[in-house]
């Protein structure tokens, strides 16, 4: 067991965290909004720390699960950052979708303090983190990575060290790539089924066995044909992500010229409204195209 704090109690790191406490281990939190840890707290047991500073203190593992890259910067760096209360030989192990850079910006931070770094970032959405079923892609030396795993494995299915540092981010925004090509798809094909007069549910069952089938369409088949698109990851934080992944490939010269149409598609669906739908909502604006 160890002393752990975990940063950032939002709807992935609030169930995260709380398998940890599950698990055994001493753990303390930090949230931006104070209520939030607090009411973690309450229901977990463990502490909380005003600032990330504070959470850090005296713990082996500090792990983050925050929004983007100067959220990170935040919780790290600076007098009340983690960095500042990590003592050296401690493991800082990032879980937020973030860009290669800011990650190796801050493990080299890191290592001039002597703190050990693992990006972390993770696959499986909110039901993943509340069902302890994560997917975990992992950059790293190899004895932190073996340090960070048996604590990550409280809330993971799989995990796997990808490389050195910056090589778990780089595998995320693969993962992302493929997701966001594959939903396009999938829309349009469920789109395609209902315009022909087809019975979706129907065509589903019989093409999930073969080659087009995926988790997404298992997953996400019925409510898109039902036109429903509150399940899952949200359209805002797709385009995040894709940002990431288009900004990476520029500088990389990796040609992604599906994954930039479809983030303009993404742009699209925010236009309408539903920043805050989950990303299979590249269907509704298929709908809105065949019925404008």
């Amino acid at each position: 067991m160890a002393n752990v704090a975990f940063l950032g109690m939002g709807v992935m790191g609030a169930p995260m965290a709380g398998h940890l406490a599950e698990a055994g281990h001493a753990v303390r939190v930090y949230n931006r909004t104070a209520t939030k840890a607090e009411a973690w707290v309450a229901k977990h047991g463990g502490g909380h720390g005003e600032t990330p500073r504070a959470a850090a203190e005296g713990c082996d593992i500090v792990m983050a699960c925050v929004g983007n890259d100067d959220d990170l910067r935040g919780v790290c760096l600076g007098e009340d950052g983690a960095f500042a209360g990590m003592a050296k030989g401690s493991l800082f192990v990032d879980h937020t979708t973030v860009s290669a850079g800011v990650t190796r910006e801050l493990a080299e931070a890191a290592a001039e303090q002597g703190i050990a770094y693992v990006d972390a970032p993770v696959s499986g959405g909110q039901a993943g983190a509340e069902n302890g079923q994560l997917v975990i892609m992992c950059g790293g030396a190899s004895d932190d990575y073996d340090r960070a795993e048996p604590i990550m494995a409280s809330y993971a299915k799989l995990t796997k060290r990808m490389g050195d540092v910056g090589a778990g981010q780089l595998t995320k925004m693969v993962n992302q790539i493929c997701i966001a090509g594959l939903l396009q798809g999938l829309s349009e094909g469920m789109a395609f089924a209902q315009k022909a007069g087809l019975d979706g549910e129907a065509v589903v069952d019989v093409i999930q066995g073969g080659a087009a089938g995926s988790w997404q369409m298992v997953n996400r088949h019925k409510t898109m044909l039902a036109g429903e698109y509150d399940h899952g990851f949200a359209v805002d934080w797709m385009r995040k992500d894709l940002a990431i992944c288009l900004s990476e490939a520029e500088a990389i010269g990796a040609p992604l010229p599906g994954t930039a149409l479809i983030d303009q598609y993404y742009k699209d669906v925010q236009a309408m409204g539903g920043g805050r739908w989950d990303t299979s909502s590249l269907m509704a604006r298929l709908k809105a195209l065949s019925e404008g």
